[in-house]
């Protein structure tokens, strides 16, 4: 049996896969602080695009809603509408939810 001196080659080198023991291949499980650390991270960056819009969007705009008119820069009547089409959205899904949790205790009993 002979041991060859030389050095391997780099294919050789990319197909030696590391040994690891069976614990390291385990994954670490989730939990709510990690899941609450995403969800800050994806709101500041939301964030940050919002301040960008809403620099970008300052020109002032006539808006007229039911007896209502006025002017208000651009980006702030879009970011008004926003607030108010995702609060209606709210508002049915708790109605929906409130629906379902009467149902499932209905069907409990």
């Amino acid at each position: 049996m002979s041991v060859s001196s030389r050095a391997p080659t780099a294919p050789e080198l990319a197909t030696v896969e590391p040994k690891m023991d069976p614990p390291a291949r385990r994954r670490v499980p989730r939990t709510r602080v990690s899941a609450a650390w995403l969800g800050v991270c994806v709101a500041a960056v939301a964030f940050v695009v919002l301040i960008i819009f809403m620099l970008q969007n300052t020109r002032s705009v006539e808006v007229t809603f039911l007896w209502l008119h006025g002017s208000a820069p651009l980006a702030l009547a879009l970011l008004i509408s926003a607030v108010g089409a995702s609060t209606v959205a709210m508002a049915v899904g708790i109605g929906r939810m409130t629906q379902l949790r009467r149902i499932a205790r209905r069907q409990l009993r």
